[in-house]
C-alpha cells in the first residue's frame, strides 16, 4: 500500500472501522477458538484443521494492518460541500448506454469502498476516471477491451 493519502465517504470510513472491530474483537476470538481446538487433536504436521486455521489467522492479521494502515491515511470527503454541477468522488450519477439505451446508477468512490455488486466504482476505474469533473450532458467515453464504450451522463446527485 502506498504512502497516499485514502479518500474515503463518511459511509465507507464507517464500514472499515466496522470490520476492522469485528475482525479484532470477534474474528480473533473465533480463529483463537478454532486453534486450540485443532491444537486438542494433536499431531500439528498432519493437521489440516490445525493449519487452516493458521492460514486464516495469517490472512486475517495481514487485512488488520492493511485496514489500520488505511485508517491512519483516511481523509473523509465532505459530501455535503459536493458540488452537483460535476462528478466528484461521493456523487451519484445517472448514466445512459448510449448503445443499449439502458440507464444505470453508481457512486464514485474510493478503492477501498468500491463494490459493483452495490453499484459503487471507484474513482480510479475506467469509468470513474472517465466521469470525474464532467457535467450533466456530457458524452462520456471508456475504453473497453472490445471497444470504447459511451454513456450520457443523465443526472448528478447525492444520496
Amino acid at each position: 500500500m502506498s504512502n497516499e493519502e485514502v479518500l474515503l465517504t463518511k459511509e465507507g470510513l464507517a464500514k472499515l472501522e466496522d470490520e476492522l472491530k469485528e475482525l479484532k474483537t470477534v474474528k480473533r476470538k473465533e480463529l483463537a477458538e478454532r486453534l486450540k481446538l485443532a491444537i486438542s487433536y494433536g499431531d500439528l504436521k498432519e493437521n489440516s484443521e490445525y493449519h487452516s486455521a493458521k492460514d486464516d489467522q495469517a490472512f486475517m492479521e495481514t487485512r488488520i494492518m492493511v485496514l489500520e494502515k488505511m485508517l491512519t491515511k483516511a481523509r473523509l470527503v465532505d459530501e455535503s460541500n459536493l458540488d452537483l454541477g460535476t462528478v466528484s468522488i461521493g456523487s451519484t450519477v445517472i448514466l445512459n448506454d448510449i448503445e443499449f439505451s439502458e440507464k444505470m446508477e453508481y457512486k464514485i468512490v474510493s478503492p477501498a469502498e468500491a463494490d459493483v455488486l452495490d453499484n459503487k466504482i471507484s474513482y480510479e476505474s475506467p469509468l470513474g476516471k472517465a466521469l470525474l469533473g464532467k457535467e450533466v450532458g456530457s458524452i462520456i467515453h471508456v475504453d473497453a477491451p472490445m471497444a470504447v464504450i459511451k454513456y450520457e451522463l443523465l443526472e448528478i446527485k447525492l444520496t
